[in-house]
């Protein structure tokens, strides 16, 4: 590049010529993502290999950086776009929400005050009352954007902490004091990492957090969790929080939340939900039943870049009592003083800068509608409920769990595995797994139930079409056949 190059920012022609280029190319990566293997097939240490080690001293043309994209770091990517990503909790980042996200970047605001950048702050507002009303919630609900469910979580269970009587950990700090007795964190088996996570974050360690057991359909057991609450006032423990979960990782599995809230109004203890996958299917009114309960939990988490068509990243968390989060994290120093009777959503949380990431929510819920957004979850669900009878059907497979959504767990049980045992199988099933997502035409992840290695397919793309799960099954299947066909 020569050194003539006007000081400032990118020239607006330039700027427009690669734009329309580059949204050109977007476009076409959309709408052919099957081009691509949905796994990436490179090896550790292969991208930064072959990309310069050191910075350019002169600034590089466009073509050359967009070059090196389509040729290095497109093929490095495991495309979560992807039509047959069934992996983890399929996602999806939709035309509308791109587009949101374009023109946050455009904006670049700094949302951490309403003065900052008032239609930020008011957005977000307006947004999270949508999505309130859009799960069928009748009562005004607080709420704040965060990046993901772990960072909600982790406020959630501060929030919690801040509420425990004679801690005061904000002034105070968090200190063990045997006379005063240790704080109890509670979650079942299934429950995300992030709840771990948090209590680690938060001086609770791990072992103050107390994993309930699940019954048969994995679900939290409200009795063990009223023993386990006896059990720790009785030896000094201070019960200060329960997390339920409406959709666990593994299974998608939903605890009883009307049970459990009654456990833990019963002992003053902090509820936290995490439906951060299975929430938004509340916006099904045959699917409000997973929501019930939740309206009386003191905080409840939902990502719409999950299951809403809203690029990562984006989670809500919804609060009973911000006043109580707002006293957790609220410190103001003299530059950031305002008089303006308004909401400063730096006040609820670690981040001071705050992208605008109400702006994609935004334009996905008015672009799809409520009608809109019904007949596509209901689409991933009808597909998961096809695929799942698919496997009842089929002699040498098995089904794990429940389907309350659009997740599958299941594996393969071939007779001559079956007759070698437990340890057989689950080489067998994890031998299947790497097989299928070599093949590059899906990408599935696993778990383990009860010990058993456990395959999950996770629907929920907008592109994903029937031909799509015709596809994957048709591939399980036959790559179980060849490996078992090779024993």
């Amino acid at each position: 590049m020569s050194e003539n190059r006007p000081l400032g920012d990118m020239d607006p022609s330039e700027f427009r010529r690669y734009g329309h280029e580059l949204v050109d190319w977007i476009a076409d990566y959309l709408a052919h993502l099957d081009r691509y293997p949905v796994l990436a097939r490179t090896q550790p240490g292969e991208i930064r290999s072959n990309l310069p080690q050191s910075p350019p001293e002169q600034g590089e043309e466009m073509e050359t950086i967009l070059g090196d994209i389509r040729q290095i770091i497109v093929p490095g990517l495991t495309h979560w776009n992807h039509p047959a990503f069934f992996s983890y909790f399929s996602v999806t980042g939709s035309g509308p929400g791109i587009l949101g996200e374009l023109l946050s970047a455009a904006f670049n605001v700094n949302g951490m005050l309403w003065r900052t950048s008032p239609a930020a702050t008011e957005l977000e507002e307006l947004v999270l009352d949508w999505l309130r009303q859009l799960l069928g919630f009748q009562e005004p609900r607080w709420g704040i954007i965060y990046d993901t469910a772990s960072i909600s979580t982790f406020h959630a269970v501060a929030a919690a902490r801040q509420l425990v009587p004679g801690m005061n950990p904000r002034e105070n700090g968090f200190r063990t004091d045997p006379s005063h007795g240790r704080l109890r964190l509670y979650c079942s088996e299934q429950a995300h990492s992030s709840v771990e996570k948090a209590g680690l974050a938060l001086g609770i360690g791990l072992e103050g957090i107390r994993k309930i057991p699940v019954d048969a359909e994995f679900r939290m057991r409200v009795d063990e969790l009223r023993r386990a609450i006896d059990e720790d006032l009785a030896e000094g423990w201070i019960p200060f929080c329960v997390t339920a979960t409406v959709g666990t990782t593994s299974t998608t599995s939903v605890d009883p939340v009307p049970e459990i809230e009654r456990v833990c109004r019963d002992h003053g203890i902090w509820l936290h939900v995490d439906a951060a996958y299975g929430g938004v299917a509340g916006i099904l009114p045959e699917k409000r039943w997973v929501l019930e309960g939740c309206e009386r939990a003191d905080s409840l988490v939902v990502n719409p870049h999950k299951w809403l068509f809203t690029p990562i990243d984006c989670s809500v968390l919804f609060c009973r009592r911000p006043e109580v989060l707002r006293e957790a994290f609220s410190l103001i120093p003299e530059y950031l003083r305002s008089k303006e009777p308004a909401t400063n959503f730096m006040d609820y949380g670690l981040q001071l800068g705050r992208r605008f990431r109400s702006l994609k929510l935004w334009m996905v819920i008015r672009y799809f509608g409520r009608r809109g957004i019904e007949a596509r979850l209901r689409q991933h669900i009808q597909w998961a409920d096809t695929l799942a009878s698919w496997i009842d059907e089929h002699p040498r497979f098995e089904r794990l769990a429940p389907v309350p959504f659009s997740t599958v767990c299941f594996r393969a049980v071939p007779p001559k595995v079956v007759e070698r045992g437990e340890e057989a199988l689950n080489r067998f099933n994890e031998t299947l797994l790497e097989t299928v997502n070599r093949t590059g035409r899906l990408f599935i992840s696993h778990t383990r139930l009860h010990g058993h290695f456990t395959l999950r397919v996770a629907i929920g793309n907008l592109k994903t079409t029937r031909a799509h799960i015709e596809r994957a099954w048709e591939t399980i299947v036959n790559s179980a056949e060849d490996l078992q066909a090779g024993i």
